[in-house]
């Protein structure tokens, strides 16, 4: 079962980019987008391929319950089920909304199961690079069906490259972010796009993300991804991350034993 899991929903995510996502690329009309709170937008295509997404999920898993971020927008309580039992999909149908509305890249589609409230399952697709990573707890993850191993590549911390996404970070925590990027070989500024923040990790393009918001959404998948791929996340204070976490700050790091230096230069400097 874990095995057909694994590529029936990667088959689901690319055809609800070919079939949905990809089509309204550069081609939404002024109606098709609309702002759920200042900042934060949505688009014909998020709903669109969140009411797939969703129903094809379901028919692979009968009983289990989605928790879509479209849906939650809509209905906050759907959040409890992160705490639950049984099988539980979070679903960001179009992660990088902003970029994709702007006629930008990059944007992924995203996919997490929770099984008895514990992350087993993990699914982040860019359809533009077609890149498809998956995981499943203790299976390791792959890249474009290749066994990947973020750890493997040896680093040191002055020769790290990564993103700290230091808009919404509180104004001394990002002084101390900013400061601490010359301990670090290169920060970078963020793509406005977690799914692929979370596949750069994996391809070695990066080797630490560092996070202010974590939407269960936008975090859940690529944390398995790393994790199952060698990596670590945990919250500042070095408790681990967990999707129904209601908390601030998440640092991301491709080699666990990286961990401590990159947030000692961050977040100590």
């Amino acid at each position: 079962m874990a095995d057909r899991l694994r590529d029936d929903v990667g088959e689901l995510l690319r055809e609800t980019a070919a079939e949905i996502v990809l089509p309204l690329f550069r081609r939404l009309d002024e109606a098709d987008v609309a702002e759920k709170a200042p900042g934060d937008l949505v688009t014909v295509a998020d709903r669109r391929a969140e009411e797939k997404i969703a129903a094809a999920l379901r028919r692979l898993l009968p009983g289990s319950v989605v928790v879509g971020e479209e849906a939650v927008a809509d209905d906050p309580t759907l959040l409890r089920h992160l705490r639950g039992g049984g099988d539980v999909w979070l679903v960001d149908p179009v992660d990088g909304t902003g970029n994709f509305a702007a006629g930008r890249q990059p944007f992924a589609l995203m996919v997490a199961l929770l099984t008895d409230g514990e992350l087993t399952g993990a699914w982040v697709l860019d359809p533009l690079a077609d890149i498809l990573a998956d995981a499943r707890v203790g299976e390791g993850t792959r890249l474009d069906g290749r066994p990947v191993h973020a750890a493997d590549r040896p680093a040191v911390l002055g020769a790290l490259r990564g993103t700290a996404m230091t808009r919404f970070l509180p104004p001394g925590t990002r002084e101390r972010v900013e400061a601490g990027g010359a301990r670090i070989g290169e920060l970078l500024p963020g793509q406005h796009c977690a799914g692929r923040e979370y596949l750069d990790a994996l391809t070695g393009d990066q080797s630490f993300v560092l996070f202010w918001r974590t939407l269960p959404w936008d975090h859940a998948p690529g944390v398995l991804l790393v994790r199952e791929a060698g990596g670590v996340a945990r919250r500042f204070d070095g408790t681990e991350y967990h999707p129904a976490d209601d908390g601030r700050g998440l640092l991301v790091v491709a080699d666990e034993h990286l961990w401590t230096d990159v947030r000692d230069a961050l977040l100590d400097a």
